[in-house]
C-alpha cells in the first residue's frame, strides 16, 4: 500500500459513498468522498418520488448509524421510504456528520497511477493513484489517494430503447419525447390525457406502471401502453408472495392487476428496432415491422450500465457480458441466475488487478439488475476491512440476501418463443402478439 498519510478516495455520496466513509472513519482512515451533484445522493434525489421496495432496517449501514447517533439523530425502525425521505432521514444527516470530507461539485474525470499509464508495470503498486476531478465551473484539479473506492454507481447512464443494445433508429433524434426515469405522478402535465408507452419488463416498468395509473384516474383519456421483449410467464410480474422482500413482490402483482382491469395495454414479445417520429408524437417500431399507436411520450426503462470511461488507464478484470467485477459475475449474470437469491460479495469477490481499487455498489453490478442497498453495505465494510489489514474481518460474511421468489434467467424470459419459469416451473405457453388483459386476445 501507498503513502497512509493520503485519503482514501470515496467517488459518489450516495448510500454506498456515504457508507464506506463511515466504515473508513471507524477503521481510522481518513476518507474523501467525491461527488459530481450538488448534494448528498443527487442521484437517489432525481428518482425521491419512487417508494422503495426495501424497509428502513435495511437501508442504513451499521457504520454509518454508530456515526449518526451521537449526534442525536433517531434510527427509522419501520416503514418503506421514497428516495427522498431516505435522503431527508438519513443519508443527508450522514453527509452532514462526514462534514468536509464530502465535497460536491466534484465529478471524478480519470483515475490513473501517479507518473504510470497502462503500460507501466515498474513499481505501479507502490505509487499513489491520481485522481482527476471536474468542478461546476469546468475546472480540472489533481489530487492524490492511498486507494480508490468507485460507488459511483450507474444512474446516468440508462440503457436505450433499442432491442441490440444500442439506441433505436431515431431514439437521439425523438430524444425530447422519450424520458429514462419512472413517471412522478404529482407532475402528471407530461402524461395527463396522453399516450404513454413505457418500455422495460423490471421494478422499474412496475413503479411506472403504477404511477402512470394513478395519473389515468385522475386525468380521464390517459392511455398507458406497455411494451416488453418476453411473453406472459410465471415470472413477468416478479416473485408475487414468494418474494422474501413483500413490497418487492407486490410491485409486479399491482403491475398485473393494472393489465388485468385493461387499464394497461401489454405488448408482448416487442424488440424495438425504431423510433419513428411524427410530427410532436413518436411511433415504436419491432424487429418483426409491428407498429405501436402513436405516443405523446416514451418511458425507456431498460436498465444501467456502468460507465468505465474515467478509469481507461486502470487496470480492471471485468465480465465481458456484465461489465461487472468477473468474481462475481456468474451470480449475478441474469442470463443464468436462477431460483433464488444472489450472494453477498466482499473485497476479495471486488478487488481489482489494480491494487487498491475496488468497485462497490450498483456499479459492482454492472448491467445486472439486481442489486439491493444491503448488498452494497456488506461490500464496503469488507472493502474498508482489507484495506485496513483486517483480512479475516474482510473474508468474513456477515449478510443472507431475500430470496427474489424468481425463478429463471432474464435470458430465458427474454426469449420471445418461450415463457420458460427457468429451473423451478415448466415453460408457458402465450400469444406473441397485442394482448390487452382484460378482452380476449387478438384472434382468440
Amino acid at each position: 500500500m501507498n503513502d497512509s498519510t493520503l485519503p482514501v478516495v470515496v467517488i459518489g455520496a450516495g448510500p454506498q459513498g456515504l457508507a464506506a466513509a463511515a466504515h473508513l472513519l471507524e477503521r481510522g482512515l481518513e476518507p474523501l468522498v467525491l461527488e459530481a451533484g450538488a448534494g448528498p445522493a443527487s442521484a437517489v434525489a432525481e428518482w425521491g418520488h419512487v417508494r422503495l421496495f426495501s424497509a428502513w432496517p435495511e437501508l442504513v449501514d451499521a457504520a454509518s448509524a454508530r456515526l449518526l447517533e451521537p449526534t442525536g439523530w433517531q434510527r427509522p425502525e419501520s416503514g418503506y421510504p421514497t428516495g427522498a425521505a431516505w435522503i431527508e432521514r438519513y443519508l443527508a444527516p450522514l453527509a452532514t456528520a462526514l462534514g468536509d470530507r464530502v465535497r460536491y461539485d466534484a465529478r471524478v474525470i480519470a483515475v490513473s497511477r501517479k507518473g504510470r499509464d497502462r503500460l507501466v508495470d515498474a513499481d505501479r503498486a507502490e505509487q499513489p493513484f491520481t485522481v482527476h476531478v471536474s468542478d461546476a465551473l469546468g475546472r480540472e484539479s489533481r489530487l492524490e489517494a492511498r486507494a480508490v473506492i468507485d460507488a459511483s454507481g450507474t444512474w446516468r447512464r440508462p440503457s436505450p430503447a433499442g432491442a441490440d443494445g444500442v439506441p433505436a433508429l431515431g431514439e437521439r433524434a425523438a430524444a425530447d419525447l422519450i424520458a429514462y426515469q419512472v413517471p412522478d405522478r404529482s407532475a402528471p402535465e407530461r402524461y395527463a390525457g396522453r399516450h404513454t408507452v413505457v418500455v422495460g419488463a423490471g421494478d422499474s416498468a412496475f413503479n411506472a406502471i403504477h404511477e402512470l395509473v394513478q395519473v389515468a384516474q385522475e386525468h380521464p383519456g390517459t392511455r398507458v401502453t406497455w411494451a416488453i421483449r418476453r411473453v406472459v410467464g410465471d415470472g413477468t410480474f416478479g416473485g408475487g408472495a414468494a418474494d422474501q422482500l413483500p413490497e418487492r413482490g407486490a410491485l409486479g402483482q399491482r403491475a398485473r392487476r393494472a393489465v388485468e382491469s385493461g387499464a394497461v395495454e401489454l405488448v408482448t414479445g416487442f424488440r424495438t428496432a425504431e423510433v419513428r417520429r411524427e410530427g410532436e408524437r413518436a411511433v415504436l417500431v419491432g424487429e418483426d415491422g409491428r407498429e405501436l399507436p402513436a405516443a405523446d411520450t416514451v418511458v425507456v426503462l431498460t436498465g444501467f450500465r456502468p460507465d468505465l470511461s474515467f478509469l481507461s488507464e486502470l487496470r480492471l478484470d471485468l465480465d465481458p457480458t456484465l461489465e461487472a467485477p468477473r468474481r462475481i459475475a456468474a451470480e449475478i449474470d441474469p442470463n443464468i441466475h436462477s431460483c433464488g437469491s444472489v450472494q453477498a460479495t466482499g473485497a476479495a469477490d471486488l478487488a481489482q488487478p489494480e491494487t487498491d481499487l475496488y468497485l462497490v455498489g450498483m456499479k459492482s453490478y454492472g448491467r445486472a439488475p439486481t442489486f439491493l442497498a444491503l448488498t452494497g453495505y456488506e461490500q464496503v465494510r469488507s472493502v474498508v476491512a482489507a484495506l485496513a489489514g483486517d483480512h479475516e474481518a474482510a473474508a468474513r460474511v456477515e449478510l443472507v440476501l431475500p430470496d427474489t421468489g424468481v425463478c429463471g434467467g432474464a435470458g430465458v424470459f427474454d426469449d420471445p418463443e418461450s415463457a420458460g419459469g427457468g429451473c423451478c416451473a415448466p415453460a408457458v405457453a402465450a400469444p406473441t402478439e397485442l394482448l390487452e388483459i382484460g378482452r380476449a386476445p387478438v384472434g382468440a
